[in-house]
């Protein structure tokens, strides 16, 4: 939790809905004439001193829009208009209902029960669905058609594996890295860079050479390497190794040597294993002054029956970037650990 959850006044359903409102107007007078952003013939890339199209500011990704499609939707790609109002108000809804104070009086929880967490007060997902080229779209997904990860066998078995390994409590390099504050938790530093239940938000700023992405959650920063050979394939960085080159108007980030201890990234709106040898191609293209369109395909025969890939934007932001106050070691890792000497003792 960092300071900016803290200082957030909640949001109320009516600010929610006439957020939303606001953004459906806006959409409508960009869109509904069928020319995007991007066409806009009064708007040019801004470049850099140089000569690099400029992505530099502070974005977020927030969305409610899973990673992946429902499969009752099928080959659904995108609400319309009404379903996405309805949708974005259930949201606020919950979002309102889930923020009620604790009861004081509720007691201890009985033994082996869920003993909660925070409630949705603090939480910060977004209340919009993305809104790609018009289209509010079910699953950040766009291929396969289905809008669902297409795993091997062999990547199910590696999830099945990781999964049961979370359930170990051991010694602390047992447990997840993101629970040991090492990188954020969901890929939310990826590649490739999802949104989860709060701090959402990215800097980047750009030098001759090097592109730098601080990550909000965790302070993840992300050097990319312009036109650079990648490192030695022994050296695996947290958040892989990651080259690009500005192709007109695009920058693409190209991110291989995944590290191990990084395969399996769990949020609560989405859940994918990227292998140590998957390859994730990006490619950040600002399409107007309040928006950069990022897509993202991932790689890996082993894992994939075919290449995958998702899109959506990124959207300037005035809210400031604080620290994420987590480090490894803090007072949660050795409550955790004690909470498996108690569970063994108990057997």
């Amino acid at each position: 939790m960092t300071a900016s959850q803290k200082i957030q006044p909640h949001r109320s359903i009516a600010t929610l809905a006439l957020a939303a409102l606001r953004v459906h107007l806006t959409a409508c007078l960009v869109f509904c004439s069928g020319i995007a952003l991007a066409a806009d013939s009064q708007w040019t890339t801004p470049r850099t001193a140089f000569g690099a199209p400029d992505l530099q500011g502070i974005w977020t990704n927030a969305t409610i829009t899973n990673l992946e499609r429902t499969a009752a939707l099928g080959e659904k790609r995108f609400y319309t208009e009404a379903e996405a109002v309805a949708l974005e108000q259930r949201a606020a809804d919950m979002v309102d209902r889930a923020s009620q104070p604790s009861d004081p009086n509720a007691g201890a929880p009985t033994a082996g029960a869920d003993v909660g967490g925070y409630n949705r007060f603090w939480m910060d997902p977004g209340s919009q669905l993305a809104l790609v080229n018009g289209e509010y779209r079910t699953s950040l997904v766009i291929e396969p058609a289905a809008g669902q990860i297409p795993y091997t066998e062999a990547a199910r078995s590696a999830i099945a594996a990781a999964m049961d390994s979370r359930s170990r409590f051991d010694h602390p390099e047992q447990r997840p890295v993101n629970e040991r504050c090492l990188v954020g938790f969901g890929s939310t530093g990826g590649p490739p860079m999802l949104p989860v239940l709060y701090n959402n938000m990215y800097q980047i700023v750009q030098v001759p050479g090097y592109v730098m992405i601080l990550v909000e959650m965790n302070n993840d920063a992300r050097i990319i390497r312009i036109k650079a050979e990648p490192f030695d394939s022994d050296f695996k960085r947290w958040l892989g190794d990651s080259t690009g080159y500005y192709d007109g108007d695009t920058l693409v980030v190209r991110t291989t040597n995944f590290n191990p201890y990084e395969t399996y990234r769990v949020a609560t709106a989405h859940r994918l294993y990227v292998g140590t040898q998957s390859v994730v191609t990006e490619r950040f293209t600002r399409i107007s002054d309040e928006q950069i369109h990022y897509e993202f395909t991932v790689e890996d025969p082993q894992y994939y029956t075919q290449p995958w890939k998702g899109e959506f934007p990124f959207s300037a932001t005035e809210d400031r970037m604080f620290e994420y106050a987590c480090h490894e070691g803090n007072y949660a890792l050795p409550g955790i650990l004690a909470g498996g000497r108690v569970a063994e003792r108990d057997q």
